[in-house]
């Protein structure tokens, strides 16, 4: 029974749960990251590079894609296998999906670094002292009573002040 205790106590610590709520929302972060490149960036940088699918971009590393590829050329088909049938046949050294996923990092290292700085930023401006103010009272020099700065005799004894 104490193990138990000694877990939900552990388990319900502020750090614990904050991490947990931090991997959640890192995962749907990472969820739009990838579909901000997948469907929005890597498209038109196919599209200027030459019609590109970098998904689909690969070397045969077998025998049988690269058998099937030459014939299709000699026969004058425009015959390309998609990375997942090529998958099939034999091992492929896919750096399209590479290529994505660099992107990919990319855009998440730089949106944590922004986000990173600006909690910096903001930090430091929480944690900067207030400007001192002037006060606004002074002592009485013969009744120590307070008195406002511009006062030129005390209200208390009538002693002139300066």
């Amino acid at each position: 029974m104490g193990m138990i205790k000694e877990f939900r106590e552990f388990a319900m610590r502020g750090n614990v749960v904050d991490m947990a709520i931090g991997v959640i929302i890192g995962a749907a972060f990472g969820g739009i990251v990838k579909s901000f490149i997948d469907d929005l960036i890597m498209p038109p940088v196919g599209r200027v590079i030459g019609n590109v699918d970098f998904s689909n971009l690969y070397v045969p590393l077998s025998d049988k894609i690269a058998q099937m590829q030459a014939a299709a050329a000699t026969t004058n088909i425009n015959f390309t296998l998609s990375l997942a049938e090529a998958k099939k046949i034999g091992p492929v050294f896919a750096y399209g999906n590479f290529i994505t996923m660099v992107i990919n990092f990319a855009i998440v290292a730089f949106c944590i670094f922004m986000l990173v700085k600006g909690m910096n930023t903001l930090k430091k401006n929480l944690d900067q002292p207030a400007p001192a103010t002037a006060p606004a009272t002074k002592e009485c020099p013969e009744c120590l009573s307070a008195i406002p700065v511009k006062a030129k005799r005390c209200a208390h004894c009538g002693q002139p002040v300066t």
